[in-house]
């Protein structure tokens, strides 16, 4: 048996599966496919197939289901995957274009892939400890008080307020909070969080005594804004996708929803895609460690600023799913994301 036409044969299995739930036998397959072959030959290439662990029989029948190891071989052999047309990346773009804000725009995503998908959509927010600092502005609410405004490259805004003892609305106070805010902006723009509040610590020393004090309060609370830790979050949507297809679980769908419910587990799962080199990262089955959702997929890559990667999201769904068509969804939008954020 030929490695080209045993692949050929494991393809449409995986299609026939995907689309019909059923378990596909030879006769289907020939009605359904071009294969240019007999039936005696289809039936020994399932049967080879089935030796090497790529497809099994759920019960004595004649038909055949792909097996995780058989849909890690279809993706993995997948030439490229399949592009999105015209109109559907035109309505991707016109969906996201309509976000207001950067919550917005996550509501606005995982909605949009748990349509296109029909499977489970998963996004992270921007991870503030991989942003940077995009710009600080400071605005004086009265002679004696300051908003801090900091603003990251992935659209995320953290305000602080502080008093002083200093007049910031006499000519003097003018003059001292804009060379403090071009110095701030000087020193932290386009750094790292972590990186900025560092390197902002000797900037009081930069300042005339009477001037140490403001820079100082506005130093520490920037510090805090920029270092405070903070527990990740994720967004979902589509959960009622898997009662869909709740006869793809072998027993019952509530590990899965066991495991939708813990966002570390979720965390985890969005950053293996920074473990490979693919721009989308595909895990089927008992490839995912944890018990849960071991009857499932997920479909995952991370979205970003230009080339700073800040996030992950994706779809998680049984294995039987359409991967060529999921995979090429999770990467169009990925795409049409980062391009918000940069803007």
């Amino acid at each position: 048996m030929s490695e080209e036409r045993r692949l050929a044969v494991l393809r449409a299995i995986v299609q026939d599966y995907v689309q019909t739930s059923e378990p596909v036998g030879s006769k289907s397959l020939l009605e359904r496919h071009q294969l240019g072959v007999s039936a005696a030959t289809v039936r020994n290439d399932m049967a080879a197939l089935e030796e090497e662990g790529l497809i099994a029989a759920p019960h004595t029948s004649a038909g055949r289901v792909p097996t995780d190891a058989g849909y890690r071989l279809f993706v993995d052999r997948l030439s490229s995957v399949k592009p999105m047309s015209v109109a559907e990346r035109s309505a991707i773009a016109q969906f996201l274009q309509g976000a207001v804000d950067l919550d917005d725009v996550v509501e606005r995503t995982v909605r949009l892939l748990a349509s296109l998908t029909r499977q489970v959509a998963v996004m992270q927010y921007p991870s503030l400890t991989r942003s940077s600092v995009r710009h600080v502005e400071f605005v004086p609410m009265g002679a004696r008080r300051l908003m801090l405004v900091l603003i990251v490259n992935t659209g995320r805004v953290e305000q602080r307020v502080i008093d002083t003892a200093h007049d910031l609305t006499s000519p003097e106070g003018e003059r001292t909070l804009g060379q403090i805010r071009a110095k701030v902006n000087a020193v932290a723009v386009g750094q790292r969080l972590i990186d900025a509040a560092a390197m902002l610590e000797a900037l009081p020393e930069q300042f005339e005594p009477a001037a140490r004090d403001l820079v100082r309060a506005i130093v520490g609370s920037l510090d805090d804004a920029l270092v405070e830790e903070r527990e990740e979050r994720l967004v979902l949507a589509g959960t009622a996708n898997l009662a869909r297809v709740g006869t793809d679980f072998p027993l019952t769908i509530g590990p899965v929803l066991e495991a939708l419910e813990e966002h570390v587990v979720l965390l985890k799962l969005l950053g293996t895609a920074r473990e490979t080199s693919d721009t989308v990262s595909v895990r089927i089955g008992h490839e995912n460690p944890y018990a849960g959702l071991q009857t499932t997929s997920v479909v995952s890559t991370e979205y970003g600023t230009g080339s700073d990667l800040v996030a992950g999201l994706g779809v998680l769904g049984p294995t039987r799913m359409d991967y060529p068509t999921t995979m090429a969804s999770v990467r169009a939008v990925a795409t049409y994301v980062s391009r918000i954020l940069a803007q």
